[in-house]
């Protein structure tokens, strides 16, 4: 069985689903490895390093994709413009990819539709569930972990503002205000990270257990709260709000958004489309200069004005919608991403290398195509909605 390993095409994604280390643990597996040359260069490992570990290298995509059975990316499958051809296109029918697909977010349906019929079966490493046998795997908190971090750089370096309190001979200068919506893994990092910066930090979750972790970080609590079966789901992951409490989690988030300097969005449903928290009305209350980063992007994001891949300056406040934070510091994120992915492959062929275990939870859970239909469940609830609202 061989596994292929392209190179990532999405702009300024610098990761790669596979380190030499991983690739000489697929090799000890049985499987045959190709990598796509310079697939390595944005996390800094060379073609070498994987010859050295036993993949053989090949110089284009379209080779690779069609002689790969199982394909290893980083992100969904896009067109590439070097050979005006999707990458869902140049595999073969029935391969089996494993990537993140963000399968419900409306932007990728196509896509999704493409895999379907084309037969592929997909998995997307976005759906891992919360559960400590799956702790290894779960790419999803690895990059998580990434884009907290950053998302907070990124604002900052656009503030017009100091982020700390500055003492001049003249006065002295209050502490930035950052609203952080989400407090899982993206929005603590961020907490933390704020409170590196010396920034002032609200946060809003629906969660309790992520309100106190939000608080045990030095954030002040804001918002509202939800009853514990309406906000937490299974796997201790958040649920969609009904629309009634949706509608007061925005009433209760408007008056925060307008006194705020920095809002870092990362309010997330696994595998659904992400939750409308920042309404164009409330956006056009902000102050002048402020900054959003929807990290919640891949998956519709939280903010109605947010574009997909975009930085845009709306009502005077900067919208990142960035997909691919965690690409921008692909060594430290590839390193994370490929061992979540080694882990993932040893379960879902725990059987042996021809026979993939779909009847282990941890891979329902991720499985999005399989036999020409589309059984994940949030993203055929995101469709449905979709042709609903059309």
């Amino acid at each position: 069985m061989i596994i292929g390993v392209p190179k990532e095409i999405l702009e300024n994604e610098q990761r790669v689903a596979a380190l030499p280390e991983t690739v000489a643990e697929y090799v000890k597996m049985g499987f045959d490895v190709l990598v796509e040359s310079s697939a390595g260069k944005g996390a800094l490992r060379a073609d070498e390093e994987y010859e050295h570990a036993g993949a053989k290298l090949v110089e284009d995509a379209q080779t690779l994709f069609s002689q790969s059975d199982l394909i290893l990316k980083v992100k969904q499958p896009w067109l590439n413009e070097e050979v005006h051809k999707h990458e869902v296109e140049m595999m073969r029918e029935g391969t089996m990819l494993i990537t993140f697909l963000h399968p419900a977010a409306p932007s990728n349906h196509e896509m999704i539709r493409a895999l379907r019929a084309k037969n592929i079966t997909a998995f997307t490493m976005d759906s891992i569930p919360r559960t400590s046998r799956a702790q290894r795997m779960d790419a999803l908190t690895s990059m998580s972990t990434v884009t907290g971090y950053k998302s907070v750089l990124i604002a900052a370096n656009r503030l017009p503002k100091f982020i700390p309190i500055i003492g001049t001979a003249v006065g002295t200068v209050k502490a930035a205000k950052f609203l952080i919506i989400g407090a899982g893994v993206v929005g603590l990092q961020a907490i933390a990270t704020a409170k590196r910066l010396g920034g002032s930090i609200k946060a809003v979750d629906i969660s309790e257990d992520a309100r106190k972790g939000a608080e045990s970080l030095g954030a002040k609590i804001a918002g509202f709260e939800v009853p514990p079966e309406l906000a937490v789901g299974e796997g201790g992951y958040a649920k969609f709000l009904p629309p009634d409490w949706l509608e007061k989690e925005r009433a209760a988030v408007s008056p925060l958004v307008e006194e705020t300097d920095i809002v870092i969005l990362s309010a997330l449903v696994p595998g659904e489309v992400a939750p409308v928290l920042i309404t164009e009305e409330m956006l056009g209350r902000m102050k002048s200069g402020s900054v959003i980063v929807d990290v919640a992007i891949d998956q519709g994001g939280n903010c109605v004005l947010s574009e997909p891949g975009r930085e845009v300056l709306k009502h005077g406040v900067s919208v990142f919608g960035l997909w691919n934070i965690p690409g921008s510091m692909p060594v430290h994120a590839s390193w994370l991403y490929a061992n979540n992915m080694l882990h993932y492959v040893k379960n879902l062929f725990n059987k042996g290398i021809g026979t993939p275990d779909m009847d282990d939870e941890i891979v329902q859970h991720s499985l999005v195509t399989h036999q020409g239909k589309i059984v994940h469940k949030g993203t055929l609830k995101a469709m449905n909605r979709t042709m609903n609202q059309a």
